[in-house]
This record gives C-alpha cells, sequence and structure tokens, in this order.
C-alpha cells in the first residue's frame, strides 16, 4: 500500500512531537507514513525530548526504510521553532507541507494525507485566506463547497452542518438543503470508506426537545423534517429529528451510524467528552483522503513530552483503513 503523508502543522504546537511518537508506535506495524516537515527541527525536537528517532531525509514519498527511520520529505522552516510561541515568519512552510501533501495525494503518490494542528490566526497573517483545513484542502481539490467535516471514534460519529461559524449566523445560515447535502455525503462515505451498506443516520433537532411541536421553535418542521422526508423519499435509513438533549446516550447511539447535527458544538461536544483522545477529524467529499487528530496546537503544553500521541496515531490508522476501502 502507497504511505500515508502527515503534514508539519504549526510548528510551535505539539505537532512535532505527536509525529515522532507516532513513529515510535507504528514503525514496527504501520501503516507507513512520510512526514512533511524540517527534519532538523524533528531532530532536534527528538533529542530534547531524550527519544531515538533517527531521520531518513527523502526525495520522494519513499518509506522502505520505515521501520527503522523517520521519513522525512524536507519542508525548511524560515525561522527556528519555539514551543508555545507561534512564528508568522513559518506560516509559509506550514502552508507548503499542506499543499505538498495534497499534490502527492492527488496525483497517487500517497494514498492520504494526515494533518497536524494548525494555529489559523498565525497562518492569517501570511495570507491564508481560508477558515482552516477542510476549507484549503477542497480548493486545492478543486471541490470547494462540496466538503463535509466528519468526527469520528469508536463511541460516535458526528456530521456538523454549519462548521465554522458563530452560532447566530449558523442558525441563520441553516437550511433544508444544506441538511440534505450533509446527511447525503455522509451517507455516502460511510458506504464508501466506512464499509457501511446501508448506514443509519439520526439528525438532530435544533431546539430544546427537537422544538417540541413548535412549541420551542419551528426550525424542526420548517428545515428538518423536510430535509428527512427527502432522505427516506431517496431510500436512506434516516430518523429524526432527534431531541439533541437525549440523542447521544449510550442507548441511542445504539441505533445510528452518524449523527447529523445542527451545529459545531451540538456534535463535538458529546464527540470529545465520550472519547477525545481517539476521536479523528474526517473531511468527507474530497477526491482524497484526509484525516487528523481532533485537538489543537495545544500551546500550553507544547515542548513539555507529555503530549499524547493517540488521536494522531488513531487518525493514521483510520486513514489507511479509507484508503484500503477505497
Amino acid at each position: 500500500m502507497r504511505p500515508l503523508a502527515l503534514t508539519m502543522g504549526d510548528p510551535a504546537g505539539i505537532g512535532g512531537e505527536l509525529t515522532v511518537r507516532a513513529w515510535l508506535a507504528l514503525k514496527a506495524g504501520g501503516p507507513a507514513f512520510v512526514v512533511l516537515d524540517d527534519p532538523d527541527r524533528l531532530r532536534a525536537l527528538a533529542a530534547a525530548l531524550h527519544l531515538d528517532i533517527p531521520i531518513d531525509e527523502v526525495a520522494t514519498p519513499d518509506v522502505s526504510g520505515f521501520a527503522s527511520a523517520l521519513p522525512v520529505l524536507a519542508v525548511r522552516l524560515a525561522v527556528p521553532a519555539r514551543p508555545g510561541r507561534p512564528e508568522p515568519a513559518n506560516a509559509k512552510a506550514v502552508i507548503a507541507s499542506i499543499e505538498q501533501a495534497a499534490r502527492l495525494a492527488m496525483a497517487g503518490a500517497v494514498s492520504a494525507v494526515v494533518t497536524n494542528p494548525i494555529n489559523k490566526a498565525a497562518l492569517y497573517q501570511a495570507g491564508f485566506a481560508y477558515p482552516g483545513h477542510t476549507e484549503f484542502l477542497a480548493a486545492l481539490t478543486g471541490t470547494d463547497g462540496r466538503q463535509e467535516m466528519m468526527l469520528a471514534s469508536p463511541e460516535l460519529r458526528v456530521v456538523p452542518v454549519t462548521v465554522h461559524a458563530g452560532l447566530r449566523d449558523a442558525i441563520a445560515s441553516l437550511t433544508t438543503a444544506r441538511i440534505l447535502a450533509a446527511a447525503r455525503t455522509a451517507a455516502a462515505a460511510l458506504r464508501r470508506d466506512f464499509g457501511m451498506p446501508r448506514p443509519r443516520l439520526a439528525v438532530a433537532g435544533l431546539n430544546p426537545h427537537a422544538g417540541e411541536g413548535g412549541a420551542l421553535g419551528d426550525e424542526e418542521t420548517r428545515l428538518i423534517e423536510p430535509a428527512i422526508a427527502a432522505l427516506r423519499a431517496e431510500g436512506e435509513d434516516v430518523s429524526g429529528p432527534w431531541p439533541p438533549d437525549t440523542m447521544f446516550t449510550a442507548a441511542a447511539r445504539a441505533r445510528y451510524d452518524v449523527a447529523i447535527c445542527m451545529y459545531h458544538d451540538q456534535g463535538l461536544i458529546p464527540l470529545k467528552t465520550l472519547d477525545m483522545a481517539q476521536g479523528v477529524n474526517v473531511t468527507l467529499g474530497l477526491p482524497i483522503v484526509r484525516t487528523s487528530p481532533d485537538h489543537g496546537t495545544a500551546y500550553d503544553i507544547a515542548g513539555q513530552g507529555i503530549a499524547d500521541p493517540t488521536s494522531l496515531v488513531a487518525a493514521l490508522r483510520l486513514a489507511a483503513e479509507i484508503a484500503a476501502r477505497r
């Protein structure tokens, strides 16, 4: 199988530590990956953490020696990284790492892209014009507007209909068409990438008690129920609108494969509460496979040697599983 491509992420965050610890966890059994990063930074980081991590600078995504050394396609930093202190001068390298990984995936040189966490505010100062990784990768692959974000863990999968927007704006932008787009993309991905011939979709309500028949809001009857009816007419196994305060209990989760949520925190709070360590962000609707850990740069612990690589390891493994199914 072709290797995975792992991006640099913010060099002031925990991405580098996650990378070297993920290699330690996976070097014996894989999946193998090549990291697009500054090899000198990784050498210095491994030394500071007292980890024996041989670095193999490669010119192509060559992972033939993965069991004995971490393969690195060099993306040089402008200035040395300092833990917890983002440096706008390094933003171009962070962006270049993502761009190169996407190009490799589109060319078929790697089987998937896995992204380390970035700091969007630091990138904005360098002219980065996208809300986040998801939108940037959609633009790079020519699928802007058709991408959706799924957060997946062993306990729960969620797809938020609205993502990077303030709550007031998210509610105002909610439409039947957007609910349908998110649900259709989720169903297609579960069939193709997760091996579920007939996925079960649970659609969340927006208001308390799913609107209580209109007494607590009309979005359920006006926007959500028409989307559910359309999905059923298309043959999808879909239920809802579910009261958001009860649909994430263990008994409720056993009745569906993915929760279609109306806004970001409605889905991400329960997922991260249930299983923060193994949560994985999966971008749906792209022609390439892309996953990432479900956490951020964690500047507060960067450089301290205590970052947990569990979510990154889970992201690498899930990326390999999806790529194999495709």
